[in-house]
């Protein structure tokens, strides 16, 4: 493990996506390296391919790049061929930036390294409870998209080219992905953890569709 190679990283990261506005930016980053390396140590993971995996994984996000699904890893790619990383490690991080992502309600995404399994549960977890409310409400915005509303119905996305042209309002994401993480999870931990950042972010859907009408007790 080398620490120089994970600091110029970490600086890389932070210079291209520090102030980023869409929940996406550096701190997202530094919550899933963190979640990531704790989850790491129970598994007995890697924690170099754990900890670059973790800083890289949304360093060219396919959603802002025209849906492009490999624009992540190569950018990956051609920063740790920039500083010299093996070429065994590069090929590890790659396929966990490749796989990490969430593709649709009817879409397996395996991972089969663990290291690939605590990375997906990190940004997983990050998906999930008060922050990953502020998060998709944040991206929602970014689009342009309604809060709600009842008249469009959540859709069960059967490929990743259909999840990805998926123009619904935010609160249809809540069911279309968010609510379906938690049993998705890889490792005992993040299964643990994500039942109560699902539970906190079911009282405010429930919370949410209360108010909506505007009807209240008087």
């Amino acid at each position: 493990m080398s620490p120089e190679i994970i600091e110029k990283t970490e600086q890389y990261v932070k210079n291209k996506l520090q102030g980023e506005g869409t929940g996406h930016d550096w701190w997202h980053i530094h919550r899933v390296r963190n979640t990531a390396l704790r989850l790491g140590e129970v598994e007995g993971a890697d924690l170099f391919i754990v900890e670059l995996a973790a800083l890289l994984h949304d360093i060219a996000d396919h959603k802002f790049h025209d849906g492009d699904e490999e624009i992540g890893p190569s950018t990956a790619r051609n920063w740790l061929e920039r500083i010299e990383v093996d070429e065994a490690v590069i090929r590890k991080v790659c396929t966990i930036i490749r796989d990490v992502s969430f593709k649709g309600a009817e879409v397996k995404t395996t991972m089969e390294s663990i290291e690939g399994k605590v990375v997906q549960d990190a940004d997983r977890l990050d998906a999930l409870g008060a922050i990953g409310i502020a998060r998709a409400f944040a991206y929602g915005g970014y689009k342009g998209r309604e809060l709600y509303n009842p008249e469009i119905d959540p859709e069960s996305h059967s490929s990743f080219e259909a999840y990805k042209k998926s123009s619904g309002p935010t609160l249809n994401h809540f069911y279309e992905k968010l609510f379906l993480l938690k049993d998705r999870m890889n490792t005992m931990a993040g299964r643990k953890e994500a039942e109560k950042r699902h539970q906190f972010m079911k009282e405010f859907v429930d919370q949410f569709l209360s108010e909506w009408d505007g009807n209240f007790e008087l």
